[in-house]
């Protein structure tokens, strides 16, 4: 009795604490990790949803850059960090899903470091080539692929990004052989795309949204099933003679594993009212991204699922970072 009696008070302890926990959440300001540079799409994502989450709440919602190592640095930190709620990663899917098999030693496990709090957003990805460029179309860059085989230059934000191996996979559909220049981010790539020493670009429409606008890039495809809303001329690789090609990037939030459910609960509960406001799905929309919502439980099954999608990627491109 007396063992059953202990164990009784000490779940009832543990309860209380949680609840307090989440009763007193957030008693300092909360912080964002973006793995990656400032001015990409999850930078961007990341301070839209945040700015929304301190109006709604009133909470302090600090955004800080911690690129490196396509986003492990990044995600490290926060999986190393105290489970009180108050640290927090806008992961995506190169950092959950494929750097899981990309990287030999990953020094975190995204499904037991961490705790999803919510899908924020998905978009879809966009081929692009600079103004200049004598690539009017997909076929004109696949052609001259054809001619010269390994002769044309395609630039993604990091080796093992969804980015590079969705390149992979257009080069596989289309038969075509492109020499990969990988870069730590969008900003130089941008400037090297747009000044023509690089002749592909392809990264999140958040990230070349507003350079296409400005007519600083064209446009030649976008990864998704369908066409993007914001880029309704720009047609899909499938409609290009490529049936069942389809690939987007998420972006979600993270904290690190251990956080206390009822902690994890307030957090989506925010997350979910302010993806739920009229002005930031319309912000998120303007910059490509679908937002999204929902459950841990949903987001946590689509970091298992596309760990196995994309692992099967990335062994047939025989891509890997030691």
């Amino acid at each position: 009795m007396n063992f059953v009696r202990r164990s009784l008070l000490a779940l009832a302890a543990a309860t209380l604490t949680t609840s307090v926990a989440a009763q007193s959440y957030p008693n300092k300001p909360v912080r964002v990790i973006v793995p990656f540079p400032p001015g990409g799409g999850t930078d961007i994502i990341a301070r839209e949803v945040g700015h929304k989450v301190a109006a709604l709440t009133s909470w302090i919602v600090v955004v800080e850059n911690r690129p490196g190592a396509g986003g492990n640095l990044g995600v490290e930190a926060v999986a190393k960090s105290a489970p009180d709620g108050h640290t927090l990663v806008l992961g995506q899917t190169s950092n959950l899903a494929i750097n899981a098999t990309l990287y030999p030693k990953l020094p975190y496990d995204p499904q037991k470091d961490l705790a999803p709090i919510v899908l924020v957003a998905n978009a879809p990805l966009v081929l692009v080539t600079g103004a200049t460029s004598p690539f009017k179309t997909l076929d004109d860059a696949i052609k001259a692929a054809k001619a010269k085989p390994g002769a044309i230059n395609f630039a993604s934000p990091g080796n093992g990004t969804v980015a590079h191996l969705t390149s992979e996979l257009l080069q596989k559909a289309a038969a075509i052989k492109l020499q990969h220049i990988p870069y730590k981010g969008a900003a130089q790539a941008l400037t090297d795309v747009i000044g023509g020493s690089v002749e592909l670009y392809m990264s999140s429409v958040p990230t070349l949204l507003a350079q296409i606008r400005q007519g600083k890039l064209r446009a030649l495809a976008v990864t998704s099933a369908k066409r993007v809303d914001d880029l309704p001329d720009v047609p899909t690789i499938q409609e290009l003679g490529y049936p069942g090609f389809d690939a987007v990037t998420w972006f979600g939030f993270l904290a690190p594993a251990g956080t206390p459910k009822d902690v994890v609960a307030k957090l989506n509960a925010e997350f979910n009212r302010a993806l739920q406001q009229p002005d930031l799905r319309k912000k998120l929309a303007d910059q490509g991204a679908e937002p999204v919502g929902g459950t841990p439980a949903q987001f946590a099954d689509l970091i298992r699922a596309d760990i196995v999608r994309w692992g099967k990627v990335v062994k047939e491109s025989g891509a890997r970072i030691d």
